[in-house]
């Protein structure tokens, strides 16, 4: 009798809720753990296989003789080893000193634009800060280029930067009268300052949207206290608003630089397949070095240099920026 006691109290233990509710409960914890990450499992296969796993072909292209004879079949093609990255690395030559021109016009490029398109965003934001008449109507009209596609936006570009009848030369030469004749705006040295002009045209509303949403989080009292110990407007911006958009501007700047220095649309559409010297973009470039002299194996090897490139610029401003968090901290 005294045997068969502690069987039925561990009996009436296990079927207690208690007891079926331990297990129950951890069962509940692992499902609400991992269904966000179920839910992220669509978008992860598809960012492989849109993104990944064509990086990693054109990894692997970039180590072979790949050109127009094996395009049927490019497993086929023959190992180059290194000799790709030698070839567009080698300045003294002529395809990497093309490269070497085309990647430094690039970085001018990319600065002038990103620092345009910084300017122009965030004066347009601090000033759409005030209360006005209209000011909703302007915010529209300036987020206009920005909502256009880019291909629309940049053929309008194109007939507005005709020799003979386009509304640039009409404006500049036949009104304002400031060129003695009518200017070539997509050839020659004047193609960098059409392709900066559109460039600087498309990106700005971005920045001027983002820079818009960071004002928000700005507390107004803090612009009342100074306001009242008499500082102006200009060291209202030195002091507070430019030190509050700080991380704004860290994540703005990054984005603007990549997005610049790796676009192909609007020099693609501005020039066509042949880009002018001085407007020869890094990423039309390497369209060229691919698919106009048919050296696959070479633009896939300057398409990976350009991919470090930006790990690298990437990895810098991360660890610059973080620093200067905890500096901050």
């Amino acid at each position: 009798m005294t045997a068969t006691a502690p069987a039925a109290e561990a009996t009436v233990r296990k079927s207690s809720p208690g007891a079926a509710r331990g297990p129950r409960r951890r069962t509940g914890r692992l499902r609400r753990a991992g269904l966000p990450y179920l839910l992220l499992l669509p978008a992860l296969l598809l960012e492989l296989l849109v993104h990944l796993v064509p990086m990693v072909i054109g990894i692997v292209m970039s180590f072979k003789e790949l050109t127009q004879f094996y395009i049927r079949d490019w497993s086929t093609a023959p190992w180059a080893g290194l000799d790709n990255y030698t070839v567009s690395v080698d300045f003294d030559a002529p395809v990497g000193k093309a490269l070497l021109h085309s990647f430094l016009v690039t970085v001018a490029f990319t600065v002038l634009s990103v620092g345009l398109c910084w300017l122009i965003g965030t004066a347009a934001a601090v000033f759409m800060q005030d209360t006005f008449r209209g000011r909703g109507l302007l915010r529209a009209l300036f987020l206009v280029p920005y909502a256009l596609p880019v291909y629309a936006a940049v053929i309008t570009w194109v007939f507005m930067f005709q020799h003979d009848n386009g509304l640039v030369n009409h404006v500049l030469h036949d009104q304002l009268g400031l060129t003695g004749k009518p200017s070539f705006w997509l050839i020659g040295d004047n193609s960098f300052v059409a392709l900066l002009t559109v460039s600087v045209w498309k990106g700005w509303p971005f920045a001027f949207l983002i820079v818009m949403a960071g004002l928000q989080n700005i507390p107004r009292e803090l612009y009342e206290a100074v306001a009242l110990d008499g500082a102006g407007m200009v060291q209202q911006l030195r002091r507070i608003t430019l030190p509050s958009l700080r991380p704004v501007n860290q994540v703005l700047v990054l984005v603007l630089f990549l997005w610049t220095f790796n676009d192909f649309n609007t020099p693609y559409v501005l020039f066509g397949k042949s880009a002018p010297e001085a407007a020869d973009l890094i990423s039309v470039h390497i369209y060229q070095a691919s698919f106009v002299t048919w050296n696959f194996g070479t633009g896939s090897a300057m398409s990976v240099l350009l991919l470090l490139f930006l790990l690298v610029v990437t990895g810098v401003h991360l660890a610059l920026t973080s620093r200067g968090r905890r500096t901050a901290q």
